[in-house]
C-alpha cells in the first residue's frame, strides 16, 4: 500500500523559500479544527486542542487504511491567528488549530475517527470539528527558528511586502508547523508563514 505525503505532492505550498516571499494559489482543503484562547506556550486549552487533533487525525488515518485501503502521512499541525493579536498579551490570543485531511474521507469515516478518539477521554475531543477552507491567493515564506522570533518577518510581510506589491490581507495569518516542537530544538524549527491576500482596489 503506497503512502501519500501531502507535503511532497505540493512542495510549492509546504516548502517555500526562507529568504524571499512567494505568491501561491492555495486550493480547497479539508481539515479537522479546534478553536480556543490562551498562550500557546503555556495554555492547557491549547495543549488539549493539539492532543485532540492528533488523536482524531491518526484515527482517521487508520480508518482510511481499513475502509479505503489508502494510507497517508498525517499532515503537520497548522494554526490560524488573527493579526489583531499582535497587540495583545499572549494570554488573550485566540487561535484555530488545524490538521489537513484527505478529500476522500467520507462523513461516516470522519465521525468514526471522532468516536475512536473519544474513547481516550481527551479534554478537547468534543470541540473538534470538520472544516473546509479555500485560501486562494496567498503570500508565504519559511521561518527557521523559534516561534517567538517570527515577529520581524511577519511585520515585514504585512508592513512592507504587501503594500509594495499592491496586496491587502484577505484572511487570518496562517502558520504550518513542519517540525515537531517536542522533538526539534527551537533553533531548527521550520514554519510556513502564510497570509491570504487580495489585490488592493
Amino acid at each position: 500500500m503506497d503512502k501519500i505525503d501531502f507535503r511532497a505532492e505540493r512542495k510549492d505550498l509546504y516548502s517555500p523559500s526562507s529568504t524571499a516571499f512567494s505568491v501561491v494559489e492555495v486550493p480547497r482543503f479539508e481539515f479537522f479544527a479546534v478553536s480556543g484562547r490562551g498562550d500557546p506556550n503555556s495554555s492547557a486549552e491549547y495543549a488539549d486542542a493539539v492532543a485532540a487533533l492528533y488523536s482524531v487525525s491518526y484515527a482517521a488515518k487508520f480508518a482510511s487504511k481499513r475502509v479505503f485501503e489508502r494510507d497517508y502521512v498525517v499532515a503537520p499541525l497548522e494554526g490560524l491567528w488573527p493579526m489583531s493579536a499582535r497587540s495583545l498579551p499572549k494570554s488573550e490570543w485566540t487561535w484555530t488549530m488545524l490538521q489537513r485531511q484527505p478529500d476522500w474521507l467520507t462523513a461516516e469515516v470522519r465521525e468514526h475517527a471522532l468516536e475512536a478518539a473519544r474513547t481516550k477521554q481527551l479534554a478537547a475531543v468534543d470541540r473538534v470539528r470538520f472544516e473546509v477552507m479555500t485560501e486562494g491567493l496567498s503570500v508565504q515564506i519559511l521561518h527557521v527558528g523559534p516561534y517567538d522570533d517570527e515577529a520581524p518577518t511577519i511585520a515585514r510581510l504585512h508592513d512592507e511586502y504587501l503594500p509594495q506589491q499592491g496586496y491587502v490581507e484577505n484572511g487570518e495569518h496562517h502558520e504550518i508547523y513542519l517540525s515537531d516542537a517536542r522533538r526539534v530544538e527551537p533553533a531548527k524549527l521550520t514554519t510556513v508563514l502564510r497570509q491570504p491576500v487580495a489585490v488592493a482596489s
